[in-house]
């Protein structure tokens, strides 16, 4: 661990965040310069897009250099995180994000690839739950188990991340608050290091949310998303790891399952939803649509801002709820966030509906 990280944290952690955030805020004008010139916009054809103009997509670039960088710059290596293997599958993934982001990439062909990084990640370097802490009642994992469930996770979330990329600053501002909370538990478990790495990102994803918040100039596309997504499943895996049951010694947070969940809730109960949704219907779980959370809520008349922080300010209380009720079993506060994840959403559906209602009224009193 790099000494200055615990002699001088804070302004080690300040001056990382910083020194990421300047790196993207220097680097997004030329990006948008290039884009321009080069004609590099989103597709408007896409039933999905919220915008009438075209904007660039390659604002992950900015993300991934400046994190990339300070990652580097900084010798974030030691023991409880292989930054190589990390800073690898970053790389396969941000140059599949980059070919989607301009010319498109088939689903079959970026499951495959997910699942090479995640195999990466697992067996090369070891980041993978070896128990389940007793959820559903099961304790610790064969080998095997344990490598299929830890891939799938990583899948699961990167995909989450890239899901939620819809609206304005939505990804950006849930890729600030996850990892800003994952960086301050593990300063509070004295993992400067990964806390470090978390920042480094937190301070990428900053200076790219001042280009990306409505009216946005520019979009993260794959590139970006995919990144946060990896970051943010590598900091979850290691925060429950390293809060598991051994010798006899309690961990630093009991609730440490419950609390990952927690805090990756918002991608993660969209992604499930959408998927369930698709499947139950005989599509494609990866077939594109406007059934996201995001979506919903915008039909309502909320804007981009007001819905980003609609659904961010519910992932904070997720996190609040689970902190302030520790001491309950991992299992128990799993099922709690779930439970209060599916209420929201039914909360939405209930509003939908009223306002469809409204809207047949009107219509049939005006014919």
């Amino acid at each position: 661990m790099p000494d200055y990280l615990h002699t001088y944290p804070f302004l080690s952690y300040t001056f990382i965040i910083v020194f990421s955030m300047g790196l993207t805020l220097s680097a997004i004008p030329s990006i948008l310069h290039v884009a321009r010139a080069r004609h590099l916009y989103d597709d408007l054809g896409s039933f999905r897009k919220q915008h009438d103009h075209g904007i660039p997509r390659l604002g992950g670039i900015a993300i991934f250099v400046s994190f990339t960088i300070t990652a580097l710059l900084f010798g974030f290596a030691d023991k409880s995180l292989p930054t190589n293997y990390m800073l690898a599958a970053c790389i396969i993934l941000f140059a599949m994000g980059l070919k989607d982001d301009l010319s498109g990439v088939n689903s079959s062909t970026k499951f495959l690839m997910q699942t090479f990084v995640g195999a990466i990640l697992v067996v090369l370097g070891h980041i993978r739950l070896t128990s389940l802490y007793g959820i559903f009642g099961v304790f610790d994992l064969s080998y095997g188990v344990s490598a299929a469930v830890s891939i799938l996770i990583i899948i699961l979330v990167v995909n989450a991340f890239n899901l939620i990329d819809g609206i304005d600053g939505l990804a950006s501002l849930t890729g600030i608050i996850v990892n800003s909370t994952f960086a301050g538990l593990f300063i509070y478990m004295k993992q400067y290091e990964l806390a470090a790495v978390a920042l480094a990102l937190v301070g990428a994803t900053i200076g790219f949310l001042r280009y990306n918040i409505s009216p946005a100039k520019i979009f993260m596309g794959d590139t970006g998303s995919l990144l946060l997504g990896l970051v943010s499943v590598i900091m979850a895996l290691k925060f429950i790891e390293l809060n598991k049951f051994s010798g006899g010694k309690l961990p630093d947070i009991i609730s440490a399952p419950a609390l990952a969940v927690a805090i990756l809730i918002g991608p993660v109960f969209d992604t499930l939803r959408v998927f369930t949704i698709r499947i139950i219907n005989g599509d494609s779980p990866f077939s594109a649509d406007r059934n996201h959370i995001h979506h919903r809520i915008l039909t309502l008349g909320y804007s981009h801002i007001q819905t980003t922080l609609i659904l961010s300010g519910f992932n904070v209380v997720s996190i609040l709820i689970v902190l302030m009720l520790g001491n309950v079993s991992n299992s128990t506060l799993i099922f709690m966030i779930f439970g209060v994840s599916i209420l929201f959403n039914w909360f939405i559906t209930f509003l939908i509906r009223s306002k469809e209602r409204e809207n047949l009224a009107l219509r049939n009193l005006f014919t």
